[in-house]
């Protein structure tokens, strides 16, 4: 009976230092595969999410002043202005 307890005291050791060497290995992994990522993401010169919205609403903005620029002379002009959006053309 006695020996049956040590091997099965001896066998929770083992699963424990087991898991934990498993999980230290999932950490390990974690942290290589996030630095290789960050290295790929630098060596594509991506920007970030502010830079991408700052100049979204700069953008924005351009194509603002440009339809109301666009209005003012065609009033100036003596013409009514073009409707806002793509050009589309009939086909025949």
């Amino acid at each position: 009976m006695d020996a049956r307890r040590r091997l099965l005291d001896d066998l929770a050791k083992l699963v424990t230092a087991s898991a934990g060497l498993l999980h230290g290995a999932g950490r390990e992994a974690e942290t290589l595969l996030r630095q290789r990522l960050e290295r790929l993401a630098d060596r594509m010169d991506l920007v970030t999410r502010e830079e991408f919205d700052a100049v979204k609403a700069m953008a924005a903005e351009a194509r603002a002043q440009n339809a109301k620029l666009a209005e003012r002379l065609a009033r100036l002009e003596g013409r009514a202005p073009k409707p806002a959006g793509r050009n589309r053309r009939k086909r025949a």
